[in-house]
């Protein structure tokens, strides 16, 4: 019995002491414990390489709030793209598609007049009336842009043109100066009225509602006037290979976003997951430099590991993310060598055999014999080539 009554005196003081170790005393209230293994949200750091002394800013140009038909706030959607390691975020709220607007004047009944409704709210398949858009379209990205000064995050002042997908589409401008000028009932009209703004024109998810990526009308219409200047060739988890070919025939920039409306940690962190990112190459991230960098196609897009983008563009990216070290020669001049990876992206790797795995921060040893090539493809980026990966051919 003495026995058992020491045991369970030494459990509960071994309790007590690994409770107490697991809080700390505030520094401000003596009287508050705060538990220390509690994680402060601390931003996810994503190493990529420099190239040609530019470098590779992670951007999202695709995202909404729920001054669209978003679930959270512009606020959250900043501090969420700086936890995540972006640089540049576009919040691109529906001109035509605000559903949350019904709610909040529901919320505000008794500050309104009474019998305020939502006006104009939906109005993908039809014309406003005359009344039009009665909402300030700009308030998401002002409060975005006010937030954005607290975390270094630029931000792209951006809409989304939004119409029936079948046979119009979806388009961001992006870099607008008044989102409360772009409507019009004519779809090709409000992309016109954006240009006007010196917009430049993103077409969204191309293959989203549709059977293939066969031009429609409208597309056809759009693209020849030249008010398309780039294209999503993935979205969220939609992957578009063919919009690649789109995009290197029609001198488009590449994107690849998460037009999330959500939150990412769902979508993406929570399993696993880096955020989609349209890697833009450019000196610095104000908004004219990252400006040019789109309209010069100085653009990746990656997306759950893959990365498309230009042959040319896509193989500099890659040689700028490699290092080769060479630690032995055998008598024949044959060359082993540590093949490391210097950034945050995993590679697919195939020598001649089945692919190999480099992923991030990591190193594989290879062998060259004497005079010859190492010849590799590399699986997980696609360019438009019959091939669709780029193949290296390294003179070490």
């Amino acid at each position: 019995m003495k026995k058992t009554l020491l045991l369970l005196v030494a459990a509960a003081t071994t309790f007590t002491a690994t409770a107490q170790s697991l809080y700390y005393t505030d520094s401000k209230n003596k009287d508050m414990a705060r538990h220390t293994t509690r994680r402060e949200v601390l931003r996810q750091e994503i190493i990529l390489p420099t190239i040609d002394g530019c470098k590779v800013f992670k951007a999202d140009l695709h995202s909404h709030t729920i001054f669209s038909d978003g679930s959270v706030t512009p606020e959250y959607r900043v501090r969420e793209a700086w936890a995540d390691g972006l640089d540049i975020l576009a919040i691109t709220e529906h001109v035509e598609y605000r559903p949350t607007e019904r709610s909040m004047l529901n919320f505000l009944k008794g500050y309104l007049p009474e019998g305020t409704q939502a006006t104009n709210n939906n109005i993908i398949g039809k014309a406003a009336d005359e009344k039009g858009i009665l909402a300030d379209l700009n308030l998401s990205n002002n409060i975005a842009t006010k937030a954005a000064e607290s975390y270094g995050i630029t931000i792209i002042p951006g809409i989304e043109i939004t119409r029936a997908p079948e046979t119009i589409g979806h388009y961001n401008a992006l870099f607008i100066e008044d989102a409360n000028t772009i409507y019009a009932a004519d779809a090709a009209a409000s992309i016109r009225n954006a240009r006007k703004q010196g917009a430049i024109i993103m077409h969204n998810h191309p293959g989203w509602r549709r059977k293939n990526l066969e031009m429609t009308d409208f597309e056809k219409q759009v693209y020849a006037e030249g008010l398309i200047d780039g294209v999503e060739t993935m979205n969220g988890s939609e992957f578009y290979p063919s919009a690649i070919r789109r995009a290197i025939d029609k001198t488009l920039f590449m994107a690849a976003n998460t037009d999330i409306h959500g939150t990412t940690s769902m979508d993406y962190s929570n399993q696993g997951h880096l955020r989609n990112m349209t890697f833009i190459i450019a000196k610095d991230a104000r908004l004219e430099t990252i400006k040019k960098a789109l309209k010069a196609r100085r653009t990746l897009a990656y997306s759950f590991g893959t990365i498309a983008g230009d042959e040319k563009l896509i193989k500099e990216f890659f040689l700028a993310s490699i290092s080769f070290e060479t630690f032995k020669t055998d008598k024949k001049g044959k060359r082993t060598m540590r093949m490391t990876n210097n950034t945050s992206l995993d590679y697919t790797l195939n020598f001649g055999g089945n692919p190999v795995q480099l992923r991030a921060f990591t190193s594989r040893n290879v062998s060259v014999p004497k005079d010859k090539e190492l010849i590799f493809t590399v699986e997980n980026m696609w360019i438009p080539t019959e091939e669709k990966h780029p193949q290296f051919k390294l003179k070490l």
